[in-house]
């Protein structure tokens, strides 16, 4: 079974007064589209990464995650689709929520371990699964040289150069793939990486592993709302307003936090007039499902 899924990810404007008012042209690449699943930098990450233990012969995917990862969800879609077995360990106590319901229902095993085991995933895996021949281990977020060159192809399908492009950072694979891209295809465009963690200067050092040329990239790192998966009243209010004058749906976790830093820099004038700037819809809409009741929707 060949491992590959058909690229649906079109360009579609954003179209804001501010950007009317200012001159600037924002557009969001909708790779929430691939998959309902596997989407976004999800498949993009996991494409080189399945082929590389289908070539290994290895038939069971192993993956780490949170209780609400969409990587454990992408993953074992994944493995469901493309005929692997899976097992995802996750940290911290036993829960039973929405997004583990859909990994066990495309056959994952599910099993959960204290923080402080988590920290080490490769003894981990080497304690659970050292013994196990078929056993394929797959870092958290997909994380690895494989996923920076699945991300890294997101730019031979730009229908356009732009002048900024901008992507949310968790383990910053993707950033570190789509500047990857923009320099072999040697474009001008200038790069954002927008961390959600706290303190999230510690992406650069993440990235730059990757990366064997300097990337030239922007980190913004005042957008994350407190923290990973925190928000703020005036960040769920940006997504409400958002998803119902678009269309288009967008979480607290990842891409709600970088589309609220472009609007923010667009009203602060970091941008020139006439400037045509990319934001990539990265998935992870599922995040939605564990942070529903964050979201006041009688009073919007």
């Amino acid at each position: 079974m060949d491992i590959e899924i058909e690229i649906f990810s079109p360009v579609q404007q954003w179209h804001h007064p501010l950007f009317a008012k200012t001159g600037l042209n924002v557009f969001i690449k909708r790779d929430d589209l691939i998959h309902t699943l596997i989407s976004g930098n999800k498949w993009r990450k996991l494409k080189y990464v399945l082929r590389k233990a289908r070539s290994a012969n290895k038939t069971h995917l192993v993956t780490f995650g949170g209780a609400y990862s969409n990587h454990l969800l992408a993953t074992a879609a994944a493995a469901a689709r493309f005929g692997f077995q899976s097992t995802g360990i996750v940290r911290g106590e036993e829960v039973q929520n929405d997004t583990l319901f859909l990994c066990r229902l495309h056959g994952m095993k599910i099993f959960f371990t204290d923080r402080e085991s988590y920290r080490n995933k490769p003894a981990l895996f080497e304690k659970h699964f050292g013994g196990d021949d078929e056993a394929f281990f797959i870092d958290e977020g997909g994380a690895s040289a494989e996923a920076v060159q699945g991300c890294s192809e997101l730019v031979a399908e730009l229908p356009m150069v732009y002048d900024h492009v901008f992507c949310a950072c968790g383990t910053g694979t993707t950033a570190a793939g789509i500047i990857t891209g923009l320099n072999q295809h040697q474009l001008p465009t200038q790069f954002h990486a927008v961390p959600v963690f706290k303190n999230g200067d510690f992406i650069r050092r993440e990235i730059d592993q990757y990366l064997s040329f300097d990337g030239g990239y922007e980190l913004h790192t005042n957008y994350h709302f407190g923290g990973y998966a925190k928000t703020t009243p005036s960040l769920l209010h940006f997504i409400q307003q958002f998803v119902a004058s678009t269309g288009i749906l967008i979480e607290p976790v990842y891409t709600g936090k970088m589309l609220y830093a472009i609007l923010d820099m667009a009203a602060h004038s970091k941008f020139l007039p006439g400037s045509n700037i990319l934001a990539v819809h990265s998935g992870g809409i599922w995040g939605l499902l564990g942070m529903k009741e964050k979201f006041d929707l009688k009073t919007f």
